[in-house]
């Protein structure tokens, strides 16, 4: 194994195309999905669902809910789900939802408006994906849904669709939330959010002296820090764009330093308030109410002048379970004398009482949002919100210990959706990572295995077979060059790691396909985790059994011939800066949905193409892997990366030995021996050959040279010989 050491010449042709690249990708982030018009579609579904239906107002409040009436009666409200949340998908574009609701509360429609997903584009039919949501039809906003198998037997449950589960989990959290927080916002129901949990009591018998620096380490005291640069960047796209920007000296300036806590847990209202100012404190407060402090510092005033005008204050408020808590001057005391060591000091310093009808609860998340408004004309003016998130730490808590159910269900409402996912596909990631410990085994251990060849064989056609059936048919574990394009507008667009690990299998190939890349070059996952080239391998490897014949083109037509992937995988990326929609679309020149995801089921024309590559590969191997596949194109550019060559030659490759070049089946090892890394694909025959005694020419040699004087050969000759000669 030789450390491999890329050239400055070809590290520069790398920067530049990675520098033009990224240029080219800053251009395009600008793009952002909003809530449109939909033309007919829209009315046509209204229509369907009520229609009794002769009004339909203009969008109206927060989340631009229009109002449904028939003979002067409200019968429902229709909205968009972008309107409400913005949950992005496995593409990194949200998924735009029309749903409908009746008085009750209850969604009477889901019609998917717009999406951006790939599995849906170029494989799985609409039909399909407007079925699922059509499910929703009779469902509560208030009942929890779960896509597939729930241990919460309250819980409704509705099956995904074949071949895309995880679009199918965002689409129901996009249904479900928009569906909840529209219901609630019009009162059709109540917000039951904080009742998930039994609400928790704040331990009154636990207190331990700290300090401020113990009480903002271990987040009982909570942060909030805004440069001016931060407050224009959230004000860009809108009317105030521009209004009271900072100066280029001034964007790193300090526009907010904001502090909050929750006083009733001793241990933080004696540090901040001292012993007495805390007992009086306590006195006042009466069940089920809480104080909570806010502190701050900087250019702008939390408190503002609104209070004192109208006794509201309209910078601050606290939000839980999506209900919203305002202050007014009553539930307001001015902090004077504070008592924490260590403490900074602030320039306005408040207690704001939460009161018992609020219905908060200590023990769950709440957040302090501070709102920035800039006028935009005379009597006009735009706001933005930031969040200050809290959440009081366990020690200071006393929590009812739920039951099984009740934990149950607790923790599968608290994980992330994609962790959920993770424990739905554990069966399929255990097999998964056991065949990707076993890969790197292989790799690791490939100048021992090569001097098997006949095991080694056998254990490749098992492993292909694996990657084919398992792999690609069963867990729709395909790779495909739209992962590419989305990662990469992905980084431009708001990255977020829980966009890709929204599919474990897809999740864990792409980053062993990295690592291996680094290690090996793009030849360990064409060569081995692909189950479009698995199929195509074992289908010529059994038409070679058959001994049908097989051609190859010419070395210097083949190699021309390679870069018709590059130009495909450029024009794919030039498309992808218009319209990802459209690359998508065009992204069909992969056979992977039609012959993998779908396993041969769609429209003919579909069938048609991917059938004829694999008949074109029984007499020529992977013709499709080596000139026409866009995503090995992209695994190619990096492999001039790779850290090392695994690969050994001889100094008689290719001058005057040329078997390995002859032999190689992708004719990926030119004619002066060297092979090439972005086009191997790491079947490890050469390496076979390299070892091999009794094949590899210069080996063969250099035993001839040696063996005339070995006694072995010295003794076989006679034996051999004695009797014919009797």
């Amino acid at each position: 194994m030789t450390i491999h050491q890329p050239s400055t010449h070809g590290n520069l042709r790398i920067w530049s195309v990675g520098l033009v690249v990224m240029v080219l990708l800053m251009i395009a982030a600008f793009a952002t999905v909003q809530a449109k018009s939909y033309g007919d579609i829209e009315q046509q579904r209204i229509e369907k669902v009520f229609p009794q239906t002769d009004s339909v107002s203009a969008a109206e409040g927060k989340f631009k809910v229009r109002t449904l009436s028939a003979a002067g009666k409200v019968i429902g409200y229709v909205f968009q789900s972008l309107d409400v949340v913005d949950i992005p998908a496995y593409s990194g574009k949200p998924i735009n939802t029309q749903v409908i609701l009746d008085t009750a509360g209850v969604i009477q429609d889901a019609y998917v408006l717009e999406h951006h997903e790939p599995i849906l584009l170029i494989g799985i039919p609409e039909e399909k994906l407007h079925g699922f949501s059509a499910r929703y039809k009779g469902i509560k906003v208030s009942q929890r849904v779960v896509v597939g198998h729930s241990s919460d037997p309250s819980a409704v449950t509705v099956d995904a669709i074949a071949g895309a589960t995880v679009t199918a989990m965002v689409v129901n959290e996009v249904i479900m939330r928009a569906a909840h927080e529209v219901a609630v916002s019009l009162k059709l129901i109540e917000d039951r959010g904080g009742e998930v949990n039994k609400p928790a009591i704040v331990r009154q018998d636990f207190f331990e002296p700290a300090t401020w620096e113990q009480l903002t380490g271990n987040g009982a005291i909570r942060r909030l820090n805004l440069t001016r640069g931060q407050v224009d960047a959230a004000f860009k796209s809108t009317e105030a764009e521009g209004v009271d920007n900072a100066g280029p000296d001034q964007v790193d300036d300090t526009f907010i330093e904001l502090y909050t806590a929750d006083l009733n847990p001793p241990t933080i209202g004696r540090a901040l308030l001292g012993d007495n100012q805390y007992r009086f404190l306590m006195q006042e407060l009466k069940p089920g109410e809480q104080a909570i402090v806010v502190l701050g510092r900087g250019l702008f005033s939390y408190k503002g002048s609104g209070y004192v005008r109208g006794g509201i204050f309209d910078r601050v408020q606290l939000r839980q379970f999506g209900n919203v808590i305002s202050f007014r001057d009553m539930d307001h005391q001015r902090l004077s004398d504070v008592f924490a060591k260590g403490m900074p000091e602030f320039t306005e310093m408040s207690i704001f009482i939460v009161r018992k009808p609020a219905g908060f609860d200590p023990g769950s998340p709440w957040s302090l949002e501070l709102l920035v408004r800039r006028q935009t004309g005379p009597v006009s003016g735009t706001f933005s919100s930031f969040e200050l998130p809290y959440q009081l730490p366990e020690p200071y808590l006393e929590r009812p210990a739920p039951s099984a159910e009740e934990q149950a269900a607790i923790d599968e409402a608290s994980r992330p959706m994609w962790l959920n996912i993770w424990y739905q596909k554990h069966f399929q990631i255990a097999v998964l990572a056991s065949a990707l410990l076993l890969l790197t085994a292989i790799l690791f251990l490939q100048d021992k295995l090569t001097r098997r060849p006949r095991f080694l064989h056998w254990l490749r056609r098992g492993y292909l077979l694996f990657t084919v059936v398992f792999l690609g048919w069963y867990a729709l574990g395909q790779l495909s060059v739209v992962n590419v394009l989305t990662f990469v507008h992905a980084l431009f667009e708001h990255f977020r790691w829980e966009l890709f690990l929204t599919d474990p299998l897809i999740f864990m190939l792409w980053v062993f396909t990295a690592a291996s890349i680094l290690l090996w070059g793009r030849g360990v996952f064409c060569g081995w985790l692909c189950p479009f080239g698995a199929l195509q391998e074992l289908i010529n490897e059994a038409a070679r059994t058959l001994k049908i014949p097989q051609y190859e083109l010419p070395f210097a037509v083949h190699e021309r011939l390679w870069a018709i992937k590059y130009i495909i995988l450029l024009l794919l990326f030039g498309i992808s800066l218009e319209s990802m929609s459209t690359a998508e679309l065009f992204a069909e020149v992969e056979p992977f949905k039609t012959a993998i995801t779908l396993k041969f089921d769609r429209q003919w024309w579909f069938v048609l193409y991917a059938v004829a590559l694999l008949v074109i590969n029984i007499f020529t191997r992977k013709v499709y892997c080596r000139y026409i596949c866009p995503l090995g194109a992209a695994l190619a550019i990096p492999t001039k990366l790779r850290l090392f060559d695994w690969l050994k030659r001889r100094k008689e490759c290719g001058s005057p030995c040329q078997l390995c070049a002859k032999e190689c089946e992708i004719q990926a090892i030119h004619p002066d021996g060297r092979i090439n890394a972005n086009e191997c694909h790491y079947c490890l025959d050469c390496q076979m050959t390299y070892h091999n005694e009794d094949k590899c020419p210069p080996l063969i040699n250099k035993r001839k040279k040696r063996g005339k004087p070995a006694p072995v050969a010295v003794q076989l000759i006679p034996v051999v010989e004695v009797p014919a000669a009797e």
